[in-house]
């Protein structure tokens, strides 16, 4: 009896042990698979999903500051390079995030890439993204911080452009009023007064010009034009000037081209450019005037043999106020408005502005708008 029990005790303690042993043996499987989790770097269910679908930057970033996850924006605007945030301003800011658990709020400026001049303005948000991670948000704001440089430029470029003929007005009359006895002289000041008022109607003019085509749909009235009309009329507008220059306007290349739009504003545009091509070029020369049209695109271009544009220059030429040569601009009566003025006209009417320079051989700028279908019944036609 005695030995039977303890064989029964021994069996029964074997099973306690083993019973023992899986039951550790389980506790260890799950805390490994925990440790696992832990280690993971997968992000919360539908995150993977969101960050995708996102147009701006969106980042994941885990513990050890590694980024688990990334839109296309985010390596767009080079916040990450081998999975690693590269910025040291988004990492701070992550790092705080971490430690306080509250969200984080900056404008942070970054250089668009290692050899670029070229600022990046982002709007950065960071806040916790569950209870290990942090998610990053980084909103493009460069085009808005580009708009608002060009407004600040503007009025204080309106504002030097306006007092300069205003200042000469003033100072004319004050010479006018003390040459009161010289019929010579007030003849020479009141010829100058009116150059000088003229100028300023001029920019006036221009400046409502700008803004309406800004702030208005040029096509919602649109005709069916011939190119040929417009180039008549341009024409015809600067022949006196040119003549006097003893500059030859020469037209040529296709016939009866037409596209859609404003005719009045397109003559205005090609106008523009005629009258800047004569105010660039040595008296006795040539420009052409030239009409094509090819796979749906119709093409006017203003050729010159003028003194030409710097390659540095070529970009800015359509900016407003901007004159490759500040001197000769403002003795010919230049307001540095006429290209902007062209720029917007043919954007609005779905085309573009072209140009082309080689200093001291002459300048080629084209007009490039789509052609007019065939089966099109404008506005006009239909009244």
């Amino acid at each position: 009896m005695e030995t039977g029990s303890l064989v029964l005790l021994c069996l029964a303690l074997g099973l306690i042990v083993g019973a023992g042993f899986v039951v550790l043996l389980q506790l260890a499987e799950r805390r490994g698979n925990n440790a696992v989790a832990l280690l993971s770097s997968s992000v919360p269910d539908g995150v993977d999903q969101v960050i995708d679908a996102l147009g701006s930057a969106g980042l994941v970033i885990d513990p050890s500051l590694n980024v688990v996850k990334a839109s296309s924006a985010a390596y767009t605007f080079g916040l990450v390079a081998n999975d690693l945030l590269v910025h040291d301003e988004i990492v701070e800011m992550v790092t705080r995030v971490q430690r306080s658990g509250e969200a984080e709020e900056a404008e942070v400026v970054l250089a668009r890439g290692p050899f670029s001049e070229a600022s990046l303005h982002l709007e950065v948000r960071a806040a916790r993204l569950g209870s290990r991670y942090v998610l990053v948000l980084a909103d493009d704001r460069t085009e808005s911080y580009r708009l608002e440089e060009t407004r600040r430029d503007f009025i204080a470029n309106i504002s030097h452009e306006l007092k300069t003929p205003i200042g000469a007005i003033t100072l004319l009359a004050e010479a006018l009023e003390s040459a009161s006895d010289d019929e010579a002289q007030v003849r020479r000041f009141a010829q100058q007064m009116g150059t000088e008022a003229a100028r300023l109607s001029q920019i006036t003019r221009e400046i409502i010009e700008l803004s309406r085509l800004q702030a208005t749909d040029v096509l919602a009235s649109a005709d069916r034009i011939e190119l040929d009309s417009i180039v008549s009329t341009a024409v015809d507008h600067n022949h006196v000037i040119a003549k006097a220059h003893d500059i030859e306007l020469a037209v040529g290349g296709s016939k009866r081209v037409t596209v859609v739009g404003d005719e009045a504003l397109l003559t205005l545009a090609l106008n523009n450019l005629i009258a800047n091509a004569i105010q660039y070029s040595p008296d006795g020369s040539r420009i052409g005037i030239g009409v094509h049209h090819d796979a749906g695109i119709a093409e006017i271009a203003v050729t010159d043999q003028g003194i030409g544009i710097p390659e540095a220059d070529l970009t800015r030429v359509f900016e407003r106020f901007f004159r490759v040569d500040q001197a000769r601009s403002r003795n010919t009566g230049g307001t540095g408005l006429g290209l902007s003025i062209v720029k917007h006209v043919v954007q609005n009417h779905g085309g573009d502005i072209r140009a082309w320079s080689q200093v001291g051989h002459g300048s080629t700028f084209t007009i490039r708008l789509p052609e007019a279908p065939s089966a099109v019944a404008t506005q006009g036609e239909r009244r």
